[in-house]
């Protein structure tokens, strides 16, 4: 669209200036032909009724020079007068200064070359013709008329070829520049339009990139932030709750753990603004850290009062996953506990990760309470939270996996999740086995 814009408007500038040449050549030609006239009629002598004829020509310079300029002003600012629909008045005005002229002297016949392209150019085709043939006819007679000395001597073959074919050459000309004008503006027409397009372009790509950005914070302040200061108010009550209780112990635990939660929230939050992975895949491999993740799940649900037993099972050899893999599945597994521990009520919660050669997949289950996915789906809740379904099945769709729940209420729920090994890319080599958590 970029080239073809270009090409536009270097089209159209070439023809502007082909435009502009002639627009001068045609004022030049006027102006030297009356300039001569002038020479010759002052030359003669101004004696009688000749300064008449002088002052009509100093007449006729002043009019033609004021639409000229006129033109030429609201050409560049259009903001300025537009003498456009004034034209046909300003060219009759100057076509009856001619004919007063050439029938005073026939220094200024040769004046009606240019004027035949001014007719061509101001006046619609279907009256320019005519008005053409009528300037050539009385051209003629004043040629006849001054050459002949007013004694009525015969009409003499070039007083009729001069002007005849003046005027041929002057419309062919006129329509060819009738014919450039039109194009250039066709050009410049359409080069708008192609910058009109691009530009409209550049906004809905801009503004697309603008919604998919804010789409994925969404996701990840869902996934990371928001579960952080969830599990921190928990963590607070709960440190409260032991206060009263005067168990200092469980309180100072509960209070470490709020710590180690704003430590990590706020080294998550950093690396928003770095565009990072998540730090815990930084400092481990995605295995650990999902069993970490399963310890910290258990170990916040023990500060609700909750029994949940939560379980980090491997199946298969690991393999190494590109970045947007393990983020995805470390964001899934997350997202899946902070539920399970929140909404489900459930005694255990299991991590399934198995690599099966073609695909990775993950399994998160539990024997919660269950929900209904279908009435789910997609709907949040007025304090912002509830949307951690679109949220995960964006980022899987992203990577061209899949995501299947099955659960009913009073039946748990299991979150599967399978991606394309070969999407990832055919370099991923094995990992070193993994180790034990500290």
């Amino acid at each position: 669209m970029d080239s073809q814009a270009g090409g536009a408007d270097t089209a159209s500038t070439g023809a502007s200036a082909i435009l502009r040449l002639l627009r001068v050549s045609l004022h030049v030609g006027f102006a030297g032909l009356l300039l001569v006239a002038l020479v010759r009629q002052v030359g003669a002598g101004i004696e009688g009724v000749a300064w008449l004829t002088v002052a009509a020509a100093l007449l006729l310079a002043a009019v033609y020079l004021l639409g000229t300029v006129l033109e030429k002003r609201h050409s560049a600012d259009p903001s300025r007068f537009d003498p456009r629909p004034y034209s046909t008045w300003w060219l009759a005005v100057v076509c009856l200064l001619w004919l007063l002229l050439i029938w005073a002297s026939a220094d200024f016949v040769w004046l009606a070359f240019p004027l035949f392209f001014l007719q061509l150019h101001v006046l619609p085709r279907r009256v320019a013709l005519p008005a053409i043939a009528l300037s050539t006819v009385l051209l003629i007679g004043a040629l006849w008329l001054h050459n002949s000395g007013g004694d009525g001597g015969p009409l003499q073959l070039p007083m009729v070829l001069g002007p005849v074919f003046g005027a041929a050459f002057a419309v062919v000309t006129g329509l060819a520049y009738r014919a450039l004008y039109l194009e250039a503006e066709s050009q410049r027409l359409a080069a708008e339009e192609l910058r009109r397009t691009r530009e409209e372009l550049a906004r809905s790509q801009h503004d697309a990139g603008t919604l998919a950005e804010r789409s994925r914070l969404a996701r990840e302040i869902h996934d990371t932030l928001a579960q952080g200061f969830s599990s921190i108010v928990l963590m607070g009550r709960s440190a409260e709750k032991a206060l009263d209780d005067e168990d200092t112990a469980t309180a100072r635990a509960r209070l470490r753990t709020v710590q180690e939660t704003a430590s990590a929230n706020l080294a998550e939050a950093r690396n928003f603004v770095r565009g990072l992975q998540s730090p815990a895949l930084e400092e481990s491999s995605l295995v650990n850290s999902l069993r970490r993740l399963c310890q910290k799940t258990e170990t916040e649900a023990a500060a609700r009062g909750a029994g949940l037993r939560c379980r980090f099972d491997l199946e298969g050899t690991p393999v190494e996953l590109p970045n947007p893999y393990r983020t995805t599945l470390l964001r899934a597994a997350q997202a899946s506990l902070a539920n399970v521990w929140v909404h489900a009520k459930a005694g255990t919660a299991v991590v399934t990760l198995s690599f099966l050669g073609s695909e990775v997949a993950m399994d998160i289950y539990d024997d919660g309470a269950g929900f209904d996915p279908a009435a789910a789906a997609g709907k949040g809740r007025p304090d912002g939270s509830g949307y951690g379904l679109k949220s995960l099945r964006d980022r899987v769709a992203a990577l061209s996996g899949s995501l299947d729940i099955e659960s009913a209420p009073g039946e748990g729920t299991v979150v599967a999740i399978r991606l394309p090994l070969a999407v990832a890319g055919a370099g991923i080599g094995a990992e070193e086995p993994e180790k034990e958590a500290p």
